[in-house]
């Protein structure tokens, strides 16, 4: 297989369930993508929403790390903005002693919400914080977590008293922008295109791959693709199970925050809906083998080395069936057991 592939979860809540179930269900699906032979499983970080449990992938690294054996996991990603640099790096040096050698730093700079939560999620609130910052704090958090900063910086001791003993943390930047392809190009990092938010990455993947600097991180550029994908028996159930998220996107640029509605409620809103705007992002739906075909196509139009998988649907049961349908379909578990 000419690359890798993942999965990002956003922990989807069902309509009519509460964030608990909707974090059982990403520990299962966890599990589960981990026996099919995934390389890695990244939670993600959304604020304020009923839809999507996971508002802290710093806390749910944890429990989903113990819970599995072999794949990678980490954050898809920590929102950096929001936070301390010292804190993000201690909080994952912890958890890379938990599960020592798999643990994924995913940074982003998007606020993951809107600007009043956006807002509510700072420290101080005497002002915005700027977002012309972010350049700096990944460097201090990048240096935290390798040479350390230089020896006259006044936080220069904290590197020490970091949590030890879970050997290197694999740090990457995200983004679905010109800037972040820029910075993760000159901090030498692997970078992931969020292509389920922005489908015309391919700029970026050029800029990233053109300016791109060797460092300790990282001899030679690695680019992931986050692409969303519904594998089903059928084109047309696969179809089906894509409404949900249609409607909970139709809301959203509407400031309305619902939960995922199931596929009965989803179908007849759309039978009522049918003008409604189209999610124009990238879709790759249908039977397995139809899915493979466009993400290959993805892959090779940005040049992936690796792509990751999302997708929002309001039955687990399908979501387990569409990731095991798509491990099938590439011989993943036969391929990380000879690994």
């Amino acid at each position: 297989m000419p690359y890798r592939l993942s999965v990002l979860d956003q922990s989807p809540i069902e309509e009519g369930l509460t964030a608990s179930d909707a974090i059982r269900n990403t520990i299962d699906l966890a599990q589960t993508c981990d026996a099919l032979g995934y390389h890695r499983y990244w939670l993600a970080e959304h604020h304020a929403s009923p839809g999507l449990a996971g508002c802290a992938p710093e806390v749910l690294i944890g429990p989903v790390a113990l819970a599995t054996q072999r794949i990678r996991i980490g954050s898809g990603g920590v929102m950096l903005p929001h936070y301390s640099p010292f804190k993000v790096a201690e909080a994952f040096k912890l958890l890379a002693a938990m599960a020592p050698g798999r643990i994924d730093l995913g940074i982003g700079r998007a606020p993951g919400t809107d600007q009043r939560t956006a807002y509510a999620l700072q420290r101080d609130r005497s002002r915005r914080m700027p977002l012309d910052d972010f350049p700096g704090n990944l460097a201090e958090v990048l240096a935290y977590l390798g040479d350390g900063l230089p020896d006259d910086h006044p936080f220069a001791p904290l590197k020490s008293t970091l949590p030890k003993g879970g050997g290197d943390i694999e740090p990457w930047l995200l983004g679905s922008s010109v800037e972040s392809a820029a910075w993760a190009a000159e901090a030498g990092l692997p970078y992931c295109i969020a292509d389920f938010i922005n489908s015309d990455g391919v700029p970026q993947a050029e800029i990233y791959k053109r300016n791109f600097r060797p460092s300790r991180w990282l001899h030679a550029p690695y680019l992931t693709v986050a692409t969303w994908a519904i594998a089903a028996p059928t084109r047309a159930e696969a179809e089906l199970l894509a409404l949900p998220a249609r409607m909970m996107f139709h809301h959203l640029v509407r400031n309305e925050l619902i939960q995922v509605p199931s596929v009965e409620t989803a179908k007849a809103w759309a039978a009522t809906h049918a003008d409604a705007p189209q999610r124009t992002r990238r879709s790759v739906l249908g039977a397995p083998a139809e899915v493979r075909a466009e993400i290959d196509a993805v892959a090779a139009l940005y040049g992936a080395d690796e792509m990751m998988l999302v997708n929002i649907m309001p039955d687990h049961a399908a979501r387990r069936r569409s990731y095991a349908l798509l491990a099938a379909e590439y011989g993943l578990a036969s391929a990380a057991q000879a690994a």
